[in-house]
């Protein structure tokens, strides 16, 4: 890139590189975003940490919605980080045409039926797996009640969890990422930066405050690493469906939110991190061996896709 000298020696911006905010993201997204990521969600989450449900500096608790509190505690911070990072660095960086290509991953549903029946088997089976592997007794055959509750459990998650993480993560940074880094480099970007991201809920209840073992956000890190590399091949395979990312992400903490307690009771919540890494670390594996590392994404195509 030029740099065009006026008299006065000062340098001029190229016409198309402008100066100021909307030029340093535009030169800058990435970091920008994950940036963006953090601080919206902390500052956000600071209210929940140093209340009753949380650190207990406040003597202030956040009421309970649909049986948790951390509809109103974690949720608004959520939506503002990732997602509201996302769309705040599309806009100033690539305008509406970025918008426009962001947003057709969000709304690529249009996938064979098999991806979906697949996650929503396979999620819940492999977990099981994992887990039984891990319990000192067979699993428990969960209630009809608490099978019945799986599905809109599913979809309250979708709307949640999935809508306020996945197109940050996974539609915004996995497709630049895997531009510059390839598919394994970008799973080993966005991963420790996902897992980073959750550490002060581990100070509320989300985490299981105040009976958190030191080394549980280290071992929640190392699981969203190993992870992030299956959704990274979820979405590379499915042609990039944030649906699909969605829904596989999801799927485990429905999982763990309705029906592992009941089918596990010997387990505790560090019993359920080291389920999931087992379990992810298994399907990241195979999917890296099976795949060569190129983790569903065609060859040249990771370095060739701007947006």
């Amino acid at each position: 890139m030029t740099l065009h000298t006026p008299v006065s020696g000062i340098a001029r911006q190229p016409a198309d590189d402008p100066g100021g905010l909307r030029g340093s993201v535009r030169r800058r997204p990435l970091t920008w975003f994950f940036s963006l990521a953090m601080v919206l969600s902390w500052a956000a989450w600071t209210p929940y940490v140093l209340s009753e449900n949380g650190l207990g500096v406040w003597h202030f608790a956040f009421p309970a919605a649909l049986g948790t509190s951390q509809l109103l505690g974690v949720l608004p911070g959520a939506y503002l980080g990732p997602i509201g990072g996302a769309f705040l660095v599309t806009a100033l960086a690539d305008g509406r045409a970025g918008l426009r290509a962001w947003g057709r991953r969000f709304l690529k549903w249009r996938v064979s039926w098999r991806w979906y029946a697949g996650t929503i088997v396979a999620v819940p089976v492999l977990l099981t797996i994992a887990s039984a592997a891990l319990a000192d007794r067979d699993p428990v055959w969960p209630s009809p009640l608490v099978v019945a509750a799986l599905v809109p459990g599913l979809v309250l998650q979708m709307v949640t969890t999935g809508l306020a993480e996945e197109p940050g993560w996974r539609d915004f940074a996995m497709p630049r990422l895997q531009r510059r880094f390839g598919p394994v480099g970008a799973s080993l970007v966005v991963g420790p930066l996902w897992g980073v991201w959750h550490l002060p809920l581990f100070l509320t209840e989300w985490g299981g405050w105040p009976d958190v073992p030191p080394t549980l956000p280290l071992e929640f890190c190392a699981t969203t690493v190993v992870f992030s590399f299956v959704l990274t091949w979820i979405f590379n395979r499915t042609g990039e469906s944030l649906p699909l990312a969605m829904l596989a992400h999801t799927g485990v903490n429905n999982f763990f939110s309705v029906a592992w307690t009941d089918m596990f009771p010997t387990l505790d919540q560090q019993g359920s991190i080291h389920a999931f890494l087992l379990a992810s670390t298994v399907v990241a594996g195979v999917l890296l061996v099976a795949t060569r590392g190129r983790l569903g994404c065609p060859p040249g195509e990771d370095r060739q896709r701007a947006h």
